[in-house]
Parts: structure tokens; sequence; C-alpha cells
């Protein structure tokens, strides 16, 4: 939230420095994240001087440019180039000397510079009133009163206004700190801690009347639930134009762009005093008349960004006397119902909205705005019918607006202050020091929070209206502790603290784990569990109706809850992918969620994503990208941690994979993993191959015990190693040569691996050669040649025969 301090000076006569303010109100809970220097126009007119054209003649080469003599107020005149149509001798001009930056309406600076113009030189650039952001005008040269003095700086001539601003990172409890009375209002309280008393000063309304009665609109609200107070007045005979200059000066502090003084005003009061306002032009109000209703589910309501939408029957509307919908109430305006510049008259909303259904409804339509800001978190119902007054004296002085109607005040319950007792004892076990009890009291006083009563034990208070926030007695104490500081509270300089050990065997297991994937490269990643409806519709394997959906998503984005932790992984590898961090090793330890026949389902996952490069690139290390095998020798070696080393391997039947495959034990599922199809990847404007991994974490944890360890000799016998190149059929899997070569030999065989696979032209269509090395070792006896050439030769009998495999 952005913040004006010569704004705050129109409520507080502060003359502090705006660090020494900015670490004050840092100090009261109002984070200052940022200071920054505002100018009313960019570059404060510095370069720029008042000239007296001595000459003007017509430029030699040019029909439309002029050669002008310029009296700067320095020793020697100028030559200026100058093509306005209006420019003459004997004017008062605003002149850019050599040096000078000028801005254009979207902040860029250009330089001016000496230079020559069709053949003539020019020292200096004679300005239009655009130029130097003092206006639109640029049909020629903004000629200036000819009684000024000849060399003075044009920022003296113009109020140059220079403000700071206060970027406050507002948390959401804040709500009476919504504007600029609200921090004036805070700081003052701070100050007064300071020792400096300063009044706040506060707009007045006591001009207020009405004259006359000519144009009233009856006020109905059918949603009383969701409109606890609405007030309205009608307003005739506007003129719609600029605001002032000092609102707008105003305005541009704080990031907004000035339209026209109607609605320059209704934001002006908004960020003044908190309170969100709307003006309606009320030639389109038909019937007479205002509703406040919700609308059947699916009415079509187009808003002012010209976007059509459909209306929940959740949605409060302001609608006229025939049921048409003119605003979303408390988000945004209708694009038909608004104030143009031919508007004439108006009716003027202020009210307050249940900030839940403001809510539900900006979030429903996308829409984050202003009004809703500050309706979603609660603002001060009794500053409805003075903010009101405040806007319509302002569009009365401003735009001529005669008060056409007395005010439309739906009020009906009446919100009483919150009272809470407060004890001293509790303001000292909290605060953990004893504050003086006048301390305490002028720190209430100074918060406006009012004291009717005084015991020895301690104070009745009432809670002002716009402290939604302030409900309980630990509210108070933290009222008064921010307002004393925290930097005043001592500090023993011994701590003393507990120290907890955390026994849980399920986290100790994926301890163990995860500090073995960091070892190997891997880093660990945390997604939200909030994700995106839409990814379900991009595997078959999810089903859609299973989704657990938010009843208040804080965006579309984040509306449900995953069912797999694939897309949200693949949402970092894209991130990473797009700032040129191509080489990724990431785990992720994560629940799914799913809604099974109106019943809810959590299920914890562990899940691994490779892409790139194994290694950075080095000129020791050969870069090698890595694969399928890399990613399931991870697998292998985290099994094999867990103490889980005799698993069957079968085909994925998950559609994300290209190419896939599971690990289980028996039926039980343990982990699918494989290589992320492309057209899945292609969603995420990735372009390299990515692998995934997940493990279903929950089903690991049941099987994994404390088992015994067991110590056995080492053979005193060597191992032999045999090779051989089989042809085999396309469609047989390694898995099968495997399980085949331990099938044939069980006693003799201790290992079996694939070394090498090729695919080639010189192969038959449709055939691979697979390279396999088995190790066979005798723990009694050294193997002689004859035996390892049974075992070899009844391995390659059992190939051929299962296989069909031919011995290359």
């Amino acid at each position: 939230m952005k913040i004006s301090y010569n704004w705050l000076q129109q409520f507080l006569q502060i003359d502090w420095e705006p660090v020494k303010t900015g670490e004050l109100l840092t100090d009261l809970g109002l984070e200052v994240e940022g200071i920054e220097t505002k100018e009313s126009i960019k570059g404060s007119l510095k370069g720029i001087v008042v000239g007296k054209v001595l000459t003007c003649i017509q430029h030699p080469n040019a029909d439309r440019l002029k050669v002008t003599t310029v009296d700067l107020g320095l020793e020697n005149p100028v030559q200026i180039v100058c093509g306005a149509p209006n420019v003459a001798a004997g004017q008062k001009v605003p002149v850019a000397t050599i040096g000078t930056t000028l801005y254009d309406e979207k902040g860029d600076g250009f330089k001016i510079k000496k230079g020559k113009i069709r053949g003539e030189e020019s020292h200096g650039m004679i300005c239009a009133e655009d130029e130097l952001g003092l206006g639109k005008g640029h049909d020629g040269i903004l000629v200036l009163d000819k009684k000024l003095k000849t060399g003075t700086p044009v920022a003296e001539v113009f109020k140059i206004e220079t403000d700071y601003v206060f970027e406050i990172g507002l948390t959401p409890n804040r709500s009476d700190a919504m504007s600029h009375f609200g921090v004036a209002r805070d700081l003052r309280a701070g100050l007064i801690q300071q020792d400096i008393k300063l009044e706040l000063i506060s707009p007045s309304v006591s001009n207020f009347h009405v004259d006359e009665r000519t144009l009233r609109l009856d006020v109905e609200v059918e949603s009383k639930e969701a409109t606890p107070r609405y007030c309205g007045i009608t307003i005739t005979d506007i003129e719609v134009k600029d605001s002032p200059e000092w609102i707008q000066n105003r305005l541009k502090a704080i990031g907004l762009t000035p339209k026209n003084n109607i609605v320059d005003i209704t934001n002006y009061v908004l960020h003044e005093l908190g309170q969100p306002l709307h003006a309606f032009d009320a030639q389109k109000i038909k019937g007479n008349k205002i509703l406040v209703k919700t609308l059947e589910e699916g009415t079509k309501f187009t808003t002012l960004d010209e976007v059509e939408r459909e209306l929940s029957s959740e949605d409060i509307m302001i609608c006229d006397g025939d049921s048409n919908p003119l605003c979303i109430a408390g988000v945004f305006g209708g694009l038909h119902s608004g104030v143009t510049k031919y508007t004439k008259s108006i009716f003027l909303e202020s009210a307050y909205f249940n900030p839940v259904s403001v809510r539900k409804t900006a979030k429903r339509h996308a829409l984050n705005t202003d009004a809703s800001f500050r309706f979603e978190r609660g603002i001060d119902i009794n500053t409805t019918e003075y903010a009101l007054k405040r806007a319509a004296l302002l569009i009365e002085e401003y735009a001529g607006g005669k008060l056409a109607s007395d005010v439309s005040d739906f009020y009906p319950v009446k919100i009483e202050d919150f009272q809470v007792f407060l004890s001293f004892e509790h303001v000292y076990r909290l605060i953990g020091q004893e504050i003086p009890k006048e301390t305490i009291k002028n720190i209430l006083a100074s918060l406006e929070i009012k004291i009717n009563s005084v015991t020895n034990g301690g104070l009745g208070l009432t809670i002002p209206s716009y402290r939604t926030d302030v409900q309980r007695e630990a509210d108070i104490i933290e009222e008064i502790l921010r307002v004393y500081g925290y930097n005043n509270i001592e500090f023993s300089h011994k701590l003393n603290t507990s120290i907890s050990f955390d026994s849980n065997k399920e986290t100790k297991i994926e301890n163990v784990i995860a500090n073995q994937l960091s070892a190997l490269g891997f880093n660990e990643t945390m997604a939200n569990s909030l994700t995106k409806p839409e990814y379900t519709a991009l595997s078959e394997n999810i089903n859609e109706e299973a989704n657990v959906e938010m009843l208040n998503p804080l965006s579309n984005d984040l509306k449900v809850l995953r069912q797999s932790l694939l897309f949200s992984g693949l949402e970092s590898v894209s991130y990473n992918i797009n700032r040129k961090n191509n080489s990724l090793q990431f785990y992720e330890f994560g629940k799914t969620y799913h809604k099974y026949n109106e019943k809810y389902e959590e299920n914890k996952h562990l899940t691994l994503f490779v892409t790139g490069n194994r290694t950075k690139e080095s000129w020791s290390v050969a870069s090698k990208s890595t694969d399928f095998f890399y990613l399931k020798g991870v697998i292998t070696s985290l099994l094999s941690r867990l103490g889980i080393d005799k698993v069957k391997s079968s085909p994925s039947k998950q559609d994300i994979f290209s190419e896939g495959i599971s690990f289980g034990l028996g039926k039980i599922k343990l982990v699918e993993f494989g290589v992320v199809k492309a057209s899945l990847l292609k969603e995420f404007g990735i372009k390299q191959e990515v692998l995934f991994a997940d493990f279903n974490w929950d089903t690991i944890l049941k099987l994994v015990g404390n088992k015994n360890i067991k110590v056995s000799e080492l053979s005193k016998f060597p191992i032999v190693k045999r090779d051989l190149a089989l042809l085999l059929d396309s469609k047989v899997s390694f898995n099968e040569v495997y399980n085949l070569a331990f099938q044939a030999e069980k006693k003799l065989l201790k290992e079996v691996d694939l070394f090498d696979v090729y695919e080639g032209d010189k192969l038959p269509e449709g055939k691979k050669s697979y390279a396999v090395s088995f190790l066979l070792q005798d723990e009694t006896k050294t193997l002689a040649d004859k035996q390892i050439d049974k075992i070899m030769q009844k391995l390659q009998q059992s190939f051929e025969k299962n296989l069909e495999a031919v011995l290359r």
C-alpha cells in the first residue's frame, strides 16, 4: 500500500525527515518496505528557464521552421530553431537548455543537445506545455507572462511539488490503516510516545447542507445480511472536467492516473478515509430507485473493463428500479452506468458490505480492486455517512454540483463498539515487563480506545468500531506493546530453552533417503499443494471427479488440491529451464489428495525429477546426459538403502510415460518411473527430456522395519566373468533375460548385468542386440573351465529356447 507523506501532513503537522517517519511507522507495525521520491512533474523542470524571443525569422531551408534568437539572461543570446507556428519576437517562453532532460507521458526521457536542424545551429528547445508535463496542449509553444524575469527557473513559476511515498507492507488484520487518515492516526499515537503531541486534523463536513431536494432516488435493500449499511445522495448540475491540480498530485503520488473530477474525488476519499465510494450517472438509473439485491444465476453483466461476466446468484448487485444491474457491489462498476463527460447528475453511493460476501465475489470473477481490497478486510461502518458527506462537499466545490436530496441511510441494526476488560497482571505477564499504569492509559487514549472504568486489577475498555481486529484482551496487549515499542522491552542475557528430539520412525527414514539423494546431487523442492483443475485433463489416470476443490480459492490457479506431484514438479522444471538452468535433479516429499464417494484420502509420495546432464561441463570430464538407466540406478540404490532388494519390474500403465516401468513386491506397487511424454512436456514449454519417478511412500514406510544386519566373510575363491552377445526380438526386455538366467543357474550365478544395447540398420528389422555379462562364483572352491563352459551352455540354450535368441 502506498502512502503519500504530503498527504499525511494534511492530518498531522509533522516536520520530521521522511526516513525517520518511516522508521517510526515500522516500529508501530506498519512496516515501511521502501521510500520513493515523487515529483508532480518528472524532472521538476530542472534546466528549463524563462527566455525572451529577441528575433524570429523564417528558416532558409524549411517552410515550417523558424530561426530565433533567445535571451536566457546570460551574456549572449542563443540561437534556437523552432517549429511552433505561434512563436514570435517579444514573447517570454520556457526554454530547455543544453543538457536538460525532458520526459514524455510514459516517463521516458530524452536529453537536449546542441545540434543543427536543416543546416542551422540550435542551442536549446522552446517548449510546449505537454513537453514540460504541464498539460496536454501541443498546438504551439507555451507563452509565459511578459512580466517574468529572463533567466528565471520555470520551476519557480509553476508550483512543482516533491513528495515522498511510503510503500507499506500492510498485514491483513490492519484494516484500520488502509487509508492516509488511518496511518496518520497510528503515527500520532507513536509520536505521543516520543513526547510529540500533535492534533489529528480530520476533514470537516460541517458545511454539509441540502438547499433543494430536486432529485430523490428511493433505496431498497433486499440483501440485508450482506449489506448492513447503505448510504446514498443525489447531486445535480455537475460539470465533469479535470480535477484540481492538488487532487491530481495526491493521486499521482500513490500511482493512480487522474480521470475526471468526479472519479478522482471518489478515489481521493477512498485513499483518504478508507471508505470506497461509487458514482452512478443518475440519468441511467431507471425507475428512480436503487435496489441492492441478488440476480439469477448466469445473468450477463458487462463491467467497466468491457468484459461480459456471468453473475452468481450469491453476488450482491446494485440495480435500478427495473432490476437492471448497475454495479457488482463492493467490487467493480458497470460499463453503462458510470460517469462520462456528458453526465449532469449523479447518485453517490457509500456502503458497508459483508467482507466474506465481497471476497467470494471478487475471487469468483478474478477481480482485485481498491474497493474490494478494503471491503474484504472490513472497513469502519461508522465512517460510511461521514465519507459520503466529505465526497459530496468536494464535488460541490470542484464540479459545481448541487446537493439534490437528503442522505438515504439504511442502517437497521447498529453495530455497537466492542467491550473488553484488560487485566494489568495479564499485560505484565504477556509483555514480560511491568509497564507503568499511566503509560498504559496514555497509549490506550492515543489509540482512541475509551477507558470506561478503572480498578486496581485492570481497565474496562470500549474499542472503536474501526479496529475490527481488536476483539480480545490479548489484542489490546499487542496494541499497547507495539505503541510502547518492542525495542523498549528489556531482554535477559540468559536464554533458557528445552531441546526436543524427534524419535518418529517415519521422519528418520525420510531423513535417511533425503540425505542420500542430496549426496547424489539432488535438490529438494516444496511445491504448493494447491494447483490448477485443468491439470486433471492431462492424464487419463487422474479422475476429475476426485478433485478436492477449495471453497474460497485465492485464484483459479489454486482452486484444487493436487492429485499428482508431477505437474507442480514440471512447473519447477520449466521455471528453471526458462532461466538457463537446464541440468536439474529434484526430489520432493509431498501428499496427494483425493475425493472418493464423499470420502477424502491423503497419500504420501516421494517424487524424483531428472533432466539435462549428470555433471557440470568441465575440461576434465565429458558431459553425459541423464537417461532412463541413470534414474533406475538411483531408484535401485534408494530401495537397497531401505532394505528392499528383491523387487519385480513390470511395464507401467501410466499414460504420462512414453517409456516406463514399475517396481513392486508381488502385487504391491512401490515406484513407477520413466520418460515423461513429449506431448505432456509441451504443455509446460519444456523441450528437453525429463525423467520422473513416483514412490508410494506410505506403502514403503509399512514395509521398512528394523532389519537385522547379516555379516558374512568374503569368499576366498575368485569370481569369473563371462559375456554373451544375444540377438533378440525388439520386444524382449532385459528383465526376461535376467529372470531366465537365474532360473537356469540358481546356485553359482551371482549377478547378471546389461552393458550394451544396439539397434541399427546392420541388424534384421525388429531385432536388437543385448551384451550381457554374467558373474559366477563357488563359495567352496575355484571354478574349473569345464564347469564354467557347462553353465554358459545351459544359459545359452535357455535363451535360445525361451526367447529365440541367437548368439552373435
